[in-house]
């Protein structure tokens, strides 16, 4: 008897915590999804029917507000050079993440854990701290509107993560597989292209995810670097628009909605290569 009421008090419980877990996934959702669904709805809607009714649906639908940033060349180039900045950030990254966390977490020399440390530590630095040497260093070495002010930066302040997420997934292959490549006569560098980045792939795949949508958001950066207006980014763009039509809220709507689709469907896409690839390397 006593058996059978330990049993259900169990089952009372886990259907509890089942209910306690759903509901704060719900409440989560809702925090993420209403926002988003207010800009993609006000973006069909005019400032007038905004400020009659804030939270009502379009009626009639408008729809000159996304088709003019649409047909808007500026809007285009920021849309190319966000692009173009996150590729170049994750072309350094990978290749510098994944040598720097191949020699940290399959060789034995001094000071190695200390340099580990000294990467780590790098999660705990705001790049908002750096602005103001950030931006004398690159005046001094003439990379004030140029992309490369901004790619490189954004690298450095990537490869903390890279590393972390990157030295543990190494650690994880089967060191037979490198002794019986070195007994091949394979050397470090071979043993790095034909073994360790073929296996790594999910790794390198969450991090080139996580940079591409890091460099896409950013904001303080390119507004410190790119002063020029055919030089803006996307999170700029949608800063000037916010200043330009400060009264013309379903503009700065539309434009905020067409900024965020493409991070948004990239991020969904990709969401289960992300998970994997984290803990990919967890369990050794």
């Amino acid at each position: 008897m006593t058996s059978v009421t330990t049993g259900r008090g169990h089952r009372v419980k886990r259907r509890l915590n089942q209910a306690l877990l759903y509901l704060v996934a719900v409440f989560v959702l809702a925090i993420i999804v209403i926002p988003l669904a207010y800009a993609v709805l006000g973006g069909f809607r005019t400032s007038s029917q905004l400020a009659a009714d804030p939270v009502g649906l379009p009626d009639p639908w408008v729809f000159t507000n996304y088709i003019g940033q649409l047909t808007n060349p500026s809007f285009w180039g920021q849309v190319w050079r966000s692009f173009f900045i996150a590729l170049l950030t994750t072309l350094l990254v990978l290749p510098a993440a994944s040598l720097a966390s191949y020699v940290i977490a399959c060789y034995r020399f001094r000071g190695k854990e200390a340099i580990y440390t000294l990467f780590t530590m790098g999660l705990l630095f705001p790049i908002a701290v750096a602005v103001l040497p950030l931006f004398i260093t690159l005046r001094q070495v003439s990379l004030l509107n140029n992309p490369l002010g901004v790619v490189l930066p954004q690298a450095a302040f990537s490869l903390p993560l890279a590393i972390v997420i990157l030295r543990p997934f190494f650690q994880s292959i089967p060191r037979e597989l490198t002794e019986a490549a070195v007994l091949d006569g394979c050397g470090p560098l071979r043993i790095y292209w034909s073994i360790m980045l073929p296996l790594s792939r999910p790794a390198l795949s969450t991090i080139a995810i996580l940079t591409v949508v890091t460099s896409w958001n950013a904001f303080i950066l390119p507004l410190l670097v790119l002063t020029e207006p055919n030089q803006w980014t996307l999170p700029i763009g949608v800063n000037n628009v916010s200043a330009q039509f400060v009264t013309d809220y379903a503009v700065v709507l539309a434009y905020t909605t067409l900024a965020m689709i493409p991070a948004l469907v990239f991020y969904f896409i990709a969401q289960r290569q992300i998970v994997s690839g984290l803990t990919a390397g967890a369990v050794k």
